[in-house]
């Protein structure tokens, strides 16, 4: 979580970075994406401390990224469950697996390869305009004040 100097600041970035910003937020999320439901199996996959990954799964709830739903009466148990607020990050993630991909990449090559589900070859997200559906390069990317600005 960032630092309350940041509430100051007029920045899109740094808000979404007050709901994932802390790496252990992004490795749940992750893997909540990738199926994992329950708390003993993120603790077991993520080798996270107990009350660290407490503290993670709580936050990620109140700001609507994660559902925490019962599904065990006796004695009481939880699952946690994507959002669409949740689901909507995914691209984040698949940018961030891409970077690392590239900059930090495992000797053994990467240990994830996207897929196209419809033809099952392998998948790089490219960016490309919503008007006119141009595939878009980083030279391409401009910027300019928006309405909150």
């Amino acid at each position: 979580m960032l630092g309350s100097s940041y509430d100051t600041q007029n920045c899109s970035v740094a808000r979404a970075l007050e709901v994932v910003g802390e790496r252990w937020s992004l490795l749940v999320l992750r893997d909540a994406i990738r199926g994992t439901r329950r708390f003993e199996d993120f603790l077991s996959g993520l080798g996270i401390a107990r009350n660290v990954l407490t503290a993670r799964l709580n936050r990620l709830c109140e700001q609507g990224v994660l559902k925490r739903v019962q599904y065990q009466d006796r004695p009481p148990r939880h699952e946690y469950h994507v959002t669409q607020k949740g689901i909507d990050l995914r691209p984040v993630l698949i940018g961030l697996m891409e970077w690392g991909d590239r900059y930090s990449p495992s000797p053994n090559g990467p240990p994830t390869i996207l897929t196209h589900a419809d033809c099952g070859h392998d998948l790089h997200p490219v960016l490309t305009c919503g008007h006119c559906g141009e595939m878009v390069d980083n030279a391409a990317v401009g910027i300019r004040p928006g309405p909150g600005a």
